[in-house]
């Protein structure tokens, strides 16, 4: 994985990565680690992955906190930013990277619970903790920002519409934090290649990774959409405070 950030462009800063003991998660909250961030490795059932990637981080030379927390539970979440707070006493920079809706054996509104209300509650748990320049990043991928415009695939909708509600519903809070001088930046993505959302999507609908590849002439992976998501946090906030990744000539207007 090559380096995003500049070394030591992010030291003494704090980063937390939701979702990142394994996929795009860890190679973003890695991303900062080289670039001299401490950082907080954030995992729903994935301990044992957590807690590797923590000892290959801390060899960089920065503190690295493993924090299980289940985002859709409330307490969990205030338990993880109170870690936090206790670790490193506040953020500079949240990735709200985690969210799901696919999983088999889920109650029907966990993708809406996960992808808009868990959003929501995790940022304004994190709140007292940001710092005054603090930025926040939301994950999302094009099947989900251009929702209203671009039909997605039948088995992807529900999740699509629950990430677009969770961005609209974050999108809400930019104003609060603008006050605040904290920026805000969602970064959508096309499909990514070797995510666990592209995995599902093809085990339901077999070739639909390699038609979207053809369409779009070519997929990101996962480290480099990743390291699209690091420089998010530390480039200038866009107008619109969206940073558009891959291809979107199929896609229509939002």
């Amino acid at each position: 994985m090559s380096q995003t950030l500049p070394s030591g462009s992010l030291s003494g800063k704090t980063a937390l990565v939701t979702g990142s003991s394994r996929g795009i998660g860890a190679d973003t909250v890695r991303y900062f680690a080289e670039a001299g961030a401490n950082v907080v490795i954030n995992f729903r059932n994935k301990a044992p992955r957590a807690e590797k990637l923590a000892t290959q981080l801390r060899e960089l030379g920065i503190e690295a906190l493993v924090v299980g927390a289940d985002l859709t539970d409330p307490e969990s979440v205030t338990a993880m930013f109170d870690e936090v707070e206790r670790t490193f006493g506040g953020l500079d920079i949240l990735v709200l990277n985690a969210s799901g809706g696919m999983e088999s054996g889920m109650a029907e509104d966990y993708a809406l619970l996960l992808n808009r209300d868990a959003q929501v509650n995790v940022l304004e748990t994190a709140l007292p903790l940001l710092k005054d320049d603090a930025r926040v990043v939301f994950v999302t991928s094009h099947q989900a920002h251009f929702i209203r415009t671009t039909p997605t695939m039948p088995e992807y909708e529900p999740v699509a519409l629950s990430k677009r509600a969770g961005e609209d519903a974050l999108r809400e809070k930019i104003p609060a934090l603008q006050e605040r001088g904290i920026g805000f930046t969602v970064v959508s993505g096309d499909m990514i290649e070797g995510t666990i959302t592209a995995t599902l999507l093809e085990r339901a609908n077999p070739g639909a990774i390699s038609a979207r590849r053809e369409d779009a002439g070519k997929l990101y992976n996962v480290s480099e959409f990743a390291a699209e998501v690091a420089r998010a946090a530390v480039d200038p906030v866009p107008a619109d405070n969206t940073r558009l990744v891959g291809d979107t000539g199929s896609f229509g207007g939002e």
